[in-house]
């Protein structure tokens, strides 16, 4: 060995090892988890726990007296006296009245198929400008994402009379094209996609180039793969807003063949006034898909919102 060179000494892979093994001791202590959200502390972790469980029961309050007016009489419903126990004892005379007076099967068909075209189209145009305005460069596109952002601030109540003009100069009021386009301009889905995108490592698109890949193959083969759990995220809150939607379907469509769930259960009056059994028995009828909706699908909203550091991972 000469003078001019030094000897290097490189730590025993033991001793290099210790931080990732202390680690993962720390972590099978904790049951193979750790929990940043909640903080390490246990009385940090018991005030977020309560906080959290005031505020499940501030939203769990409305709907379980909803649930319970839906199973009661109209006696029974607007007696305060009796607001927990019926005096009469439950029924289902709610649900079979506006099942009754309603057509519930064509207005759930109608909501389904309107909310998964809604959805599918959605998704699929946001996912493409999104990718347009992370990976790639073109003219006027910074200008362009500004005005998808600041369309984000535009109440959607205020483009009802230029959708309405649009609908009836192209002669498709009273459509299911109606009801489907205007609701598929989604810019705030645009903007969370095209970050999604952008915190992609540059490196799988570089690989895919030198494959031979161009922009589509990229975009199909390569993000839209590891974009699942935001594509479902973003696919489940979109069909709960077309579900929901009762303004612009109200607005668009005069045929009773083409109702929503929320226009047609409007439609279902009587003529006493208010009936508080039969409007909670419709509400509920109306929540119940997207219950279902969401118990399937909660783990892809979960997974999206960790993996874009949302949830303090």
């Amino acid at each position: 060995m000469t003078s001019t060179e030094l000897p290097v000494r490189t730590a025993p892979a033991s001793q290099a090892a210790g931080p990732i093994r202390e680690l993962a001791i720390t972590r099978r202590a904790r049951g193979g988890r750790t929990n940043l959200t909640l903080g390490e502390n246990r009385v940090s972790r018991v005030l977020a726990l309560g906080a959290l469980a005031v505020l499940a029961l501030v939203w769990l309050l409305p709907a379980s007296w909803a649930l319970l007016t839906a199973f009661k009489s109209e006696a029974d419903a607007s007696d305060p006296a009796h607001w927990f126990w019926p005096r009469h004892g439950f029924t289902l005379h709610g649900f079979s009245t506006v099942w009754e007076r309603g057509d519930l099967p064509l207005w759930m068909l109608n909501s389904l198929l309107i909310s998964a075209a809604v959805t599918v189209i959605t998704v699929l145009v946001s996912a493409m400008a999104g990718y347009a305005f992370s990976r790639t460069r073109f003219p006027a596109r910074r200008p362009l994402f500004v005005l998808t952002v600041a369309a984000v601030l535009v109440p959607p109540q205020i483009l009802i009379v230029p959708w309405f003009q649009q609908m009836l100069t192209l002669h498709l009021l009273d459509t299911y094209a109606a009801v489907i386009l205007p609701q598929t301009v989604a810019p705030v889905m645009v903007f969370i996609l095209k970050k999604h995108f952008d915190s992609l490592p540059d490196e799988l698109e570089e690989a895919a180039r030198i494959d031979g890949a161009g922009h589509w193959r990229i975009f199909w083969s390569v993000l839209l793969p590891l974009s699942r759990p935001m594509l479902a995220a973003v696919g489940i809150f979109v069909f709960i807003g077309a579900w929901n939607n009762f303004l612009w379907p109200f607005v668009s469509t005069s045929d009773p063949a083409l109702m929503t769930l929320p226009v047609g259960i409007t439609s279902v009056k009587d003529a006493y006034g208010i009936q508080y059994a039969q409007t909670m028995a419709s509400a509920v009828l109306a929540a119940l898909p997207l219950v279902v909706v969401f118990v399937f699908f909660q783990r892809h909203i979960v997974k999206s919102v960790a993996t874009t550091g949302l949830g303090g991972q």
